[in-house]
């Protein structure tokens, strides 16, 4: 069986995007005055696109992360990247194993920055004999701490925004509790209903929603490791899609490969309805609106 390995390769052309981000943000301070600016460097464009809600003009950011085809685990920096972390006032990463080349980076440029690590602020830990989730920008409540801890980073960093700052984000949180209320109401209609994931990527959303994920947990485990799915475990995925015994599949398109493809296929052969999901912001979404096509998208798919 051919390997189910991630197709997320680092090409030249991301490394350009990522050396470009890299030199828009040299010329911003990691202090802050009257004309200046704070530095914000995030290892996604997630982060990055809440750090910018929350500081607006008062921030310049840099994403090392923003294109679809780039994966975190297979990073490579480049000299202006370490740049932009070494003038950073203000450092944000996912951690939980997500993005360790952050911590190698931080650890090699001698950053005074303050570090905002997302799993850490968001108090989620792993559940009895397994491993944590790390994908907490999925998790509306861990979001709206971050958002708490931006403010307070970026008011150390300019005091004389601090009042900006902490407004910004209770509109951003404001924002986050309308998207609660939209999960709520699928919860609702469908708290027990079952899907399919080709990764556990949007586990804390679908667990808020109510949703049971009915996957092998062998398959999702696959998935993201790049290794072979066990065949029973692909045999049984497939089966919850041709028996319909899921309401829908949740897939991260950001990843491909032989097994999901074939997943996907089963799915659209069985009529189950497809719920796309990624890792970065698609071009011209934010955080929230982002967020609430998938809440928008998952609730047609269950009705």
């Amino acid at each position: 069986m051919m390997p189910a390995q991630r197709a997320r390769v680092l090409g030249a052309g991301a490394a350009l995007t990522v050396s470009a981000l890299g030199s828009a943000a040299c010329g911003s301070s990691s202090g802050a005055g009257a004309a200046e600016t704070v530095s914000v460097v995030a290892s996604t464009n997630v982060y990055g696109d809440i750090a910018r809600q929350i500081g607006g003009d008062k921030v310049k950011v840099t994403s090392f992360i923003s294109d679809p085809a780039q994966d975190p685990h297979s990073f490579e920096a480049g000299t202006r990247t370490r740049l932009a972390l070494s003038e950073a006032g203000v450092v944000i990463e996912n951690g939980g194993g997500y993005d360790d080349f952050m911590g190698t980076l931080l650890r090699g440029s001698g950053s005074k920055a303050r570090v905002l690590n997302a799993v850490q602020i968001s108090g989620r830990a792993a559940p009895a004999g397994g491993e944590p989730n790390e994908h907490v920008w999925y998790d509306l409540p861990s979001v709206a701490r971050l958002a708490d801890r931006i403010s307070a980073a970026l008011a150390e960093a300019d005091p004389e925004d601090a009042r900006t700052f902490s407004s910004n984000a209770a509109s951003f949180k404001a924002r986050l509790k309308a998207l609660e209320g939209r999960v709520a109401a699928v919860r609702a209609a469908h708290a027990g209903d079952g899907v399919a994931v080709t990764e556990p990527v949007p586990g804390y959303l679908l667990e808020a929603a109510g949703l049971v994920d009915r996957t092998p947990e062998e398959f999702g485990e696959a998935i993201e490791e790049g290794d072979d799915v066990p065949p029973r475990a692909l045999r049984d995925t497939l089966a919850l899609l041709s028996g319909r015994k899921v309401r829908a599949l949740v897939a991260n398109v950001q990843t491909s490969g032989p097994q999901t493809d074939r997943v996907r296929e089963a799915a659209g052969e069985a009529d189950v309805p497809v719920v796309p999901v990624t890792e970065t912001l698609p071009a011209g979404r934010d955080y929230v609106t982002w967020m609430d096509g998938t809440i928008a998208a998952l609730q047609k798919a269950l009705s």
